[in-house]
């Protein structure tokens, strides 16, 4: 059975209640992966036209779904049949499927007000299809790429035994809430930039979302690291969980730190379509994560081994996304002399030199 084969990567082998779950589980949520898929295209649309508070909207409806469902499905409310995890996984599809057909319907809406002779003289079908794909791959495995890594570190930390692999389904869970706010801070960076254009613009989109992702990332990475312990508590009542998560959280704040500086920079990169240098530093990343997380865990580190190797490999990350970010915009480090005198040049050109270096810098951006 397939789906007891992918679950034997999360949990290990063996027939026990805990693999049984999880086969429960991805029996429903794999299909429902292409609803996940459809939404995040429409959204995608939405973002594309400066427009992120309909996909804010409906993943609020989505979430809101989940709530209602979770309890009703998992234990049977109502009449409704008692499915378990299986129950937890529908809610969440079924959430997801009617996000979706609101995101639809709107954005059948809104494509409505576009007049026919707005559109006639595009590009053709194929030739769009073609700027999609070039695009859109990278991105996909880039998607694909960091589920693999998420899949092979639970895999890893499985091995420690079920302590350790809750409180990093814990931990990890709570982490996105850091994550997630420098995803923001990267859409709107790349919205701006695909809207603005020109390398100086772009590296002034990159700085400030930088600092802005960094400084969250700090503030928040210190609150966990001083009271993990207490955040834990909120969701087991397990001493030894609690513990490591606590561990978890203390170990993992310069790794939080150096995400969101890859995920900050990253929005130059999908604003100028340059998503294949997003790939390459997710790809790096596998490569140095996955081998030390193995490597690491085998010595008397144990699963910090597994926190070590997190660090390591996006402190790695970190370093090629700056190199391909001053390579995109042409700048220095940030706050650099180099960048003040290129900013105050910039600032003391004639109005229609900057207009013509602009327009260079706009069409550099978006062929590299």
């Amino acid at each position: 059975m397939p789906g007891g084969r992918v679950a034997t990567l999360f949990v290990g082998g063996g027939h026990g209640d805990l693999h049984g779950l999880a086969v429960g589980f991805l029996a429903v949520s794999f299909p429902g992966m292409a609803v996940f898929f459809a939404q995040n295209v429409v959204d995608g649309l939405f973002k594309g036209t400066g427009d992120t508070r309909t996909p804010m909207r409906t993943a609020l409806l989505a979430s809101g779904c989940v709530l209602v469902l979770d309890p009703l499905l998992i234990y049977g409310v109502g009449g409704l049949p008692r499915l378990g995890v299986q129950g937890a996984a529908l809610a969440t599809l079924v959430g997801r499927a009617v996000a979706l057909a609101v995101g639809v319907l709107l954005l059948r809406r809104t494509l409505g007000r576009v007049r026919g002779d707005q559109v006639a003289d595009g590009p053709s079908t194929a030739a769009m299809l073609r700027r999609v794909l070039r695009i859109g791959l990278p991105v996909s495995g880039d998607f694909v790429l960091r589920m693999g890594m998420s899949a092979a570190l639970v895999g890893v930390v499985a091995g420690f035994g079920a302590g350790p692999l809750a409180a990093y389904g814990i931990g990890a869970k709570v982490m996105l809430l850091v994550t997630m706010s420098c995803y923001a801070f990267r859409q709107a960076t790349a919205i701006l930039t695909a809207r603005a254009g020109g390398r100086s613009t772009a590296r002034l989109l990159g700085r400030q979302s930088l600092l802005l992702a960094s400084t969250t990332a700090c503030g928040m990475g210190l609150l966990l690291a001083l009271g993990g312990r207490r955040v834990m508590r909120l969701f087991t009542a397990d001493p030894a969980v609690a513990e490591a998560g606590a561990v978890f959280f203390r170990c993992l704040l310069p790794y939080l730190v150096l995400l969101a500086g890859v995920v900050a920079l990253g929005g130059v990169f999908t604003g100028a379509g340059r998503t294949r240098a997003l790939f390459t530093v997710t790809a790096l990343g596998a490569c140095v994560q996955i081998p030390l997380a193995y490597g690491l865990s085998a010595t008397s580190l144990g699963v910090q081994g597994v926190w070590l190797a997190m660090i390591l490999a996006t402190g790695a990350q970190y370093g090629v996304t700056w190199v391909f970010f001053r390579r995109l915009t042409g700048g220095r480090a940030p706050g650099g002399d180099g960048d003040r005198a290129a900013g105050d040049a910039e600032g003391t050109g004639e109005a229609g030199e900057r207009r013509d270096a602009g327009a260079e810098d706009a069409v550099d951006v978006h062929k590299w």
